[in-house]
């Protein structure tokens, strides 16, 4: 007797979000360690932080995708974050500080329209396996980071599409580092080969990607490496990025 197969059965494909920083890039790193032909999903929405997407394209072209898309659209229309409305970034914040409470740098909904559109992709490309680098360590207090939440997500992810319904799909919502310290992902990226120094993660970057050095995101990356004794290649490698160039295809999240 034989059984119709699922479509991740059938390809081994993974929707891989893709932010241009230092989390989303080990990620995508871990995806294609585990067999999959990766695609890479960014999103430009009115972030201020815009530099992150010349990031993300430098990481898929470092480590290899089968494609890279970035969707369109403008969060900005709410605002609600300082990454997002006209609001300053929070600057020099202790650990204890970013240990409490949901900093104003978090973007209201942000991870839930992510995956939205990582299930819309997924099914057109009969795919059943999304990845994600969310983490409840750093940020503890992102709601959208939580177990809980990427469970419930999951669950109605099932629900939500033909291919779902049909039963030609079984969405499963990866997230390798959400247990992991900034310091463990780093170590697990570097197993794997990923160039930091081609990432972004600062949250208020110079207009040529220079990191701030004292935001939360910042703040988090220098603790990381830091605890693994050695330097961001980052530092080293800001004025090689230019000779790297790869451009995206974009499609756009009609108004």
């Amino acid at each position: 007797m034989t059984t119709e197969k699922t479509m991740d059965e059938e390809t081994r494909r993974a929707v891989v979000l893709l932010s241009g920083g230092l989390d989303s890039a080990t990620v995508l790193a871990i995806a294609r360690s585990q067999g999959y032909e990766v695609y890479a999903l960014s999103f430009s929405y009115g972030q201020r932080h815009i530099f992150e997407l010349e990031a993300a394209s430098r990481v898929a072209a470092s480590i290899g995708v089968a494609g890279h898309r970035v969707a369109a659209f403008d969060l900005r229309v709410f605002g609600g974050s300082a990454l997002t409305g006209d609001i300053d970034v929070p600057k020099g914040r202790s650990a204890d500080d970013m240990a409490h409470g949901i900093p104003i740098t978090y973007v209201p909904a942000r991870n839930t329209i992510f995956l939205s559109f990582a299930v819309a992709w997924a099914e057109v490309l009969g795919s059943s396996d999304i990845f994600i680098g969310v983490n409840a360590l750093d940020y503890s207090g992102y709601p959208d980071c939580r177990p809980e939440f990427i469970v419930a997500f999951e669950k109605l992810a099932n629900l939500a599409t033909k291919a779902g319904v049909e039963g030609r799909q079984h969405l499963k919502i990866h997230t390798p580092l959400i247990a992991l310290s900034k310091a463990e992902i780093i170590r697990k990226g570097i197993e794997l080969g990923v160039d930091y120094g081609l990432t972004s993660s600062c949250y208020d970057p110079s207009p040529t990607g220079e990191p701030c050095g004292q935001c939360d995101s910042c703040l988090l990356r220098q603790k990381g490496f830091r605890e693994n004794g050695i330097e961001d290649p980052l530092k080293c490698q800001r004025n090689e990025l230019s000779a790297i160039s790869f451009q995206p295809s974009v499609f756009k999240a009609e108004s």
